[in-house]
C-alpha cells in the first residue's frame, strides 16, 4: 500500500478538522465544483453496482445536496429513472445551480417527500458532517416514513441526522445500508451506537494532499483507525534465524477458579496463538490436571485455594518471582475472592494486564489511582460495565466511547482497551486506536478471556523491542476480531463459541500474508 494511501487510511477526523482540511484545498487554489465533480463521478460509479434502475435522491440546502445532484445527472445521462426529493426553499449557490441544470434535462423534483414516485434505491445527500441541530418537522417526519420504506439507502459522507463527531442521532436519521465516507473518515463510524445508522462504510478517497492532513492535525496525538498495515508492522514476525525460547518472551497467566475453570483455559489458548516462547499459568491446585491435559507444553503452576475454590496465593516455583516474567495476565475466572492476588501483582515490576475478575477487584480497591506509580505498563481490558465501575466519575462511555477511553487512560496511567462494536485503545498521551471492524459473534462469554491471552503473549514478545504498548494492544484486538469475523462467515454469527474462535486465530495470520 503506497505511503499516502496508508495515512488516509488509518486518520480520522472531527468535523472541525475536515472543515480546516478543506478549507486548505480550497484555498490553495481547487475550485469547490471542480471537487464536487469529482466526489461526485466516484460515487456514481459505485452507485451503478446496485441493482435497479428507478433512483430517489434526497437534496439538502448545502454542499452534500450538491453532490447529490451532480449523481442524479451522471445517473440520468446513464438511462437511469431519476426523482429528486428536495424540500428546502434556499440553496447554497452552487447547490441552486446543480439543480436548476437538473430540471433543465427534465429530472422531476418533489418538494413532498409523498409525491416521490417508488424507487429501486435512493441517494442520501440531505445533510453533511457539519449537521449540529436536531432534524425536527417535516424533514424528520420523511425521514422517518423514508426508513420504512425497506429500500436500500446510499448515503453521502455521513448518515443525515448522524453527528459527525460523537455518532449521536440528532432528532432523527437515515437508516442507511451503505454509505460512502468522503475524503477522510469520521470519527462517527467508530462510535457504536452510530453502527446500525451507517451499514457498509466505504471511503471516497479524493486524493487529499497529505500535506494539508499534516497541517491540521499537527503533532498532537491523533485517532487511529487499526489497519492490517499497522498489525504487520507490530506482530513478532519474522523472527530471527537464532533465538530461542526465553527471548521470544515469557507470560505467566494467573487466572481460573473452581467455579471457573474454562476462563483460564480460553485465556490460556489465546496466549498460546500468540506464539509466546514460554508460557506459565497459576491456577487453583485442583485445576492443575485440567490445565495439563489441554496444554501439555506449558508449565502449570497449582496454588493453594480457598475454600470457595479460588487462588489463596500464588506459590511459584523455586528462584521465581513476579519479575521473572515478561507480562503477567490476571483475572479471567478469578472470583473476587482473589483479592490478594491482584493487590500483588500490581505491585510487581512486569508489564499487566488486568481483565474481568481483575479489574472488578481494582474497582472495589478503589485505587485507580495506584496504577500510575507503576514503572512498567499497565493495560485494563473493561467491557462498558466494567468501564463504569473502574471509571464512575467519567461521563458514560454509551454515549462518547473515543472520548470516555481517553479519559481514563489519562486517570489511571494505563492504556485502556474499551471492549464493544468499535472497540477504541487509549494510552495516557491521548494517543487512540479503534478497531474498525468487529462482528456481533463475539458477543459470547469466554470471547473477552480469549483477547486477554492473546495480548499477554504479545506483549511478552514484545518486552525487548520498542513498540509501544498500545500498538500492542491494537493489533490483539484486530487480530482477535478478525477471527471472529472469519469463523462467523464459515459458521454464521450463532457458532462462533469461545473455544471455536481460537482454533481460527491462526487463519487469521496466514491470510495476512495476502494482503
Amino acid at each position: 500500500m503506497p505511503d499516502r494511501q496508508a495515512q488516509v487510511s488509518q486518520a480520522i477526523v472531527t468535523a472541525g478538522q475536515m472543515r480546516d482540511i478543506e478549507a486548505r484545498i480550497f484555498a490553495a487554489g481547487m475550485p469547490v465544483a471542480a471537487l464536487m465533480e469529482k466526489v461526485a463521478g466516484l460515487i456514481a460509479v459505485r452507485v451503478q453496482q446496485a441493482e435497479g434502475s428507478r433512483v430517489g435522491i434526497l437534496v439538502g440546502p448545502g454542499h452534500n445536496g450538491g453532490d447529490a445532484l451532480v449523481v442524479a445527472r451522471e445517473l440520468h445521462f446513464r438511462g437511469y429513472e431519476v426523482w429528486l426529493y428536495s424540500p428546502f426553499s434556499k440553496l447554497k449557490e452552487l447547490t441552486s445551480q446543480h439543480l436548476q441544470y437538473a430540471q433543465s434535462l427534465g429530472i422531476r423534483c418533489y418538494q413532498e417527500f409523498a409525491e416521490l414516485p417508488d424507487c429501486d434505491f435512493l441517494i442520501d445527500g440531505l445533510f453533511g458532517f457539519g449537521l449540529e441541530r436536531p432534524i425536527t418537522d417535516a424533514i424528520a417526519l420523511a425521514i422517518n416514513q423514508l426508513n420504512q420504506w425497506r429500500k436500500p439507502i446510499f448515503s453521502i459522507d455521513v448518515p443525515s441526522g448522524i453527528h459527525t463527531d460523537t455518532g449521536e442521532v440528532l432528532g432523527t436519521a437515515i437508516r442507511a445500508t451503505h454509505t460512502f465516507c468522503l475524503g477522510l473518515w469520521k470519527l462517527a463510524f467508530l462510535q457504536d451506537h452510530a453502527l446500525e445508522y451507517i451499514g457498509k462504510a466505504e471511503l471516497i478517497d479524493f486524493d487529499i494532499p497529505v500535506a494539508d492532513v499534516e497541517a491540521v492535525l499537527g503533532d498532537a496525538p491523533r485517532i487511529k483507525r487499526i489497519t492490517p498495515g499497522t498489525v504487520k508492522l507490530t506482530l513478532p514476525l519474522p523472527r530471527p534465524p537464532v533465538t530461542h525460547k526465553y527471548k521470544e518472551g515469557h507470560l505467566l497467566l494467573i487466572c481460573g477458579s473452581r467455579r471457573y475453570a474454562g476462563g483460564a483455559i480460553l485465556t490460556a489458548l489465546g496466549a498460546r496463538a500468540s506464539g509466546v516462547g514460554m508460557l506459565s499459568i497459576a491456577v487453583p491446585e485442583s485445576l492443575k490436571p485440567l490445565l495439563v491435559s489441554h496444554l501439555p507444553e506449558a508449565l502449570i503452576i497449582g496454588c493453594p485455594e480457598t475454600e470457595t475454590g479460588a487462588i489463596a496465593h500464588l506459590q511459584l516455583p523455586d528462584k521465581t518471582d513476579l519479575s521473572s516474567f515478561n507480562a503477567i495476565a490476571c483475572g479471567p475466572g478469578l472470583t473476587l475472592d482473589a483479592t490478594p492476588i491482584v493487590e500483588e501483582v500490581i505491585l510487581s515490576e512486569s508489564s499487566l494486564i488486568l481483565d474481568a475478575d481483575g479489574l472488578n477487584i481494582l474497582a472495589q480497591m478503589g485505587t485507580i489511582p495506584t496504577l500510575q506509580k507503576r514503572q512498567a505498563p499497565t493495560v485494563l481490558t473493561p467491557h462498558t460495565g466494567e468501564f463504569q465501575r473502574l471509571f464512575p466519575d467519567i461521563a458514560d462511555p454509551k454515549e462518547d466511547r473515543v472520548k470516555a477511553v481517553k479519559d481514563a487512560a489519562v486517570q489511571s496511567g494505563a492504556v485502556v482497551l474499551l471492549k464493544g462494536a468499535r472497540t477504541a485503545i487509549a494510552n495516557s498521551q491521548g494517543a487512540i486506536w479503534i478497531n474498525p471492524e468487529s462482528t456481533p459473534a463475539l458477543a459470547r462469554g469466554g470471547s473477552g478471556d480469549v483477547l486477554t491471552g492473546l495480548i499477554g503473549g504479545l506483549l511478552a514478545q514484545a518486552a525487548t523491542k520498542e513498540i509501544p504498548v498500545e500498538n500492542i494492544v491494537a493489533t490483539a484486538a484486530w487480530w482477535h476480531s478478525q477471527a471472529g469475523i472469519l469463523a462467523a462467515q464459515e459458521r454464521t454469527e450463532l457458532g462462533v463459541d469461545a473455544f471455536t474462535l481460537t482454533q481460527y486465530l491462526m487463519k487469521v495470520i496466514t491470510n495476512l500474508g495476502n494482503i
